[in-house]
């Protein structure tokens, strides 16, 4: 234990955020640097090594958090580095994207604030850059085998950098047209800046990592091309296909969903532009759906001169507390969240629905018209009477996706089977219906979190190695039932 009296003696801090009125005029990270280091040793002593370390199981990747804690404390980054890395391919995506379900598990949060766990993993990995220890590990023999990753995602990054050091000659194929998925165009730079994926890349690249970017399996190469390629393929191509709003004023200029407008803000900052083709400045900005990637359309908003920003939410708006019995520890609640970009202003309204959307005569977007809803008898309502309309010159939809992209043609040319909710079947090993193609992160599991996706790149990277050697060494696999979906 690093210190027996860590969580009475010291209580909960976290990272400070630059103030709002610096961070909005550029699209650097919200957290002053270098603010974590000083206070992570006082926070890591706060974890009580507990006999049974809950935080372990809220965990998808099950982080030995109790034991990096305890090297954070005595700061032994080294050792930390070392700890973090057994279980994480990618700590600092981690430490900066998760929300942290380990943090509801802990312990000490039955009656405490919890220990600041994301805080500590990042600080852990940040160190661990700046001094060095994180290097590539090579391969000591090759195995003969080959294996193609498509996507590369935080599923597809873990499975390749797995088979790669499991001796296996890896190539990822991506459709874009750099490296990273999600994480590259999905993440806006304050969230994440991209030199943290570009430095794992590199590193990818040493240990003997391909990438074959501006390919889409399924159109630009076929699917069964590929499978005649390679010994065995991992799928890993998320659940990219969006949710959409089907009301009246649908079709008008200036309605976009989220994944249209948010990469273009990313690639602004990766030099493709000058100026993002769709902005949000000098406008009134709806953003519809109360999750994550609503919140990175309102920060992005912000930074390009909004006029204003609403965030709409159907659902009503959580409690800011944990319902002991809606949603006991150690659960992962849902909580009213207030993140960066909620920090930096706009509005946010729950229970209500849009109705439909009205436009100028050019066809733009202008207003968009909604209700109040609630729920009668378990039943989405509309209230009557409290019809409304605010002002919208754009709109982002982010209501989550659906599934897995089917227009590509990528399921029909495997032979893929789906499962009932629509993603791609898979057994306890990660094996679709085709043998030799395993599937993992989103376009198995559905939408859902960083974490899970690492995890689940991690366990069919252990289930092709097994397929192509008979057995395999590397870390033992969660199965695909493992857990709560909601997690």
């Amino acid at each position: 234990m690093a210190d027996p009296k860590g969580f009475l003696n010291h209580g909960r801090e976290v990272a400070r955020s630059r103030p709002v009125e610096e961070r909005t005029k550029d699209w650097n990270e919200v957290y002053v640097p270098g603010s974590l280091l000083p206070i992570i040793s006082k926070q890591a002593s706060r974890c009580m090594d507990c006999g049974i370390p809950f935080c372990h199981n809220g965990c998808p990747l099950g982080n030995l958090i109790p034991e990096w804690n305890d090297y954070a404390y005595r700061e032994d980054w080294g050792a930390a580095s070392d700890r973090l890395h057994a279980t994480n391919n990618f700590p600092e995506f981690t430490g900066r994207l998760c929300p942290a379900p380990c943090e509801s598990a802990c312990v000490l949060g039955i009656n405490q604030p919890p220990v600041t766990i994301k805080n500590v993993e990042v600080s852990i990995i940040d160190k661990a850059w700046e001094t060095g220890d994180v290097a590539p590990q090579i391969p000591e023999r090759l195995s003969g085998k080959t294996v193609a990753v498509v996507g590369s995602g935080p599923a597809g990054l873990a499975a390749a950098q797995q088979l790669t050091r499991a001796g296996h000659t890896v190539a990822v194929y991506e459709r874009a047209d750099r490296i990273g998925g999600l994480l590259r165009y999905g993440i806006p730079e304050f969230k994440m800046e991209k030199r943290h994926i570009n430095r794992r890349i590199e590193q990818m690249r040493a240990e003997g990592t391909k990438f074959r970017t501006g390919i889409e399996i399924g159109r630009d190469m076929p699917a069964t091309a590929l499978r005649k390629r390679y010994d065995a393929v991992v799928l890993a191509v998320g659940a990219t296909t969006p949710r959409d709003l089907p009301v009246p004023g649908r079709e008008l200029k200036g309605i976009h969903q989220a994944m249209e407008y948010l990469p273009l803000a990313n690639k602004v900052q990766e030099g493709d532009f000058v100026s993002p083709p769709i902005t949000a400045e000098g406008k009134h900005v709806v953003v519809i759906g109360g999750g994550d990637t609503g919140a990175d359309c309102v920060g992005t908003a912000h930074r390009q001169g909004a006029a204003s920003v609403t965030q709409l939410e159907i659902m009503p708006r959580p409690n800011e507390e944990r319902d002991p019995v809606a949603q006991p520890w150690p659960t992962f609640p849902m909580l009213y969240k207030v993140t960066s970009a909620h920090e930096e202003g706009g509005e946010r309204i729950y229970s209500v629905s849009t109705t439909h959307f009205e436009g100028d005569e050019d066809g733009n977007v202008q207003w968009l018209h909604m209700t109040e809803v609630e729920f009668v008898d378990g039943k989405l309502t509309q209230k009557p009477g409290t019809e409304r309309k605010i002002p919208a010159q754009l709109v982002t939809l982010a209501m989550g996706f659906t599934g897995t992209d089917r227009e590509n043609g990528l399921v029909e040319q495997f032979g893929l089977e789906l499962d009932a909710r629509g993603n791609i079947a898979r057994d306890a090993d990660f094996q679709t219906n085709v043998p030799g193609v395993f599937v993992a992160g989103d376009a198995g599991r559905g939408q859902s979190l960083i974490v899970w996706a690492i995890a689940e790149g991690r366990s069919a990277a252990r289930g092709c190695d097994r397929y192509l050697t008979g057995a395999s060494a590397l870390p033992a696999p969660i199965r695909p039932t493992d857990r709560a979906l909601a997690v």
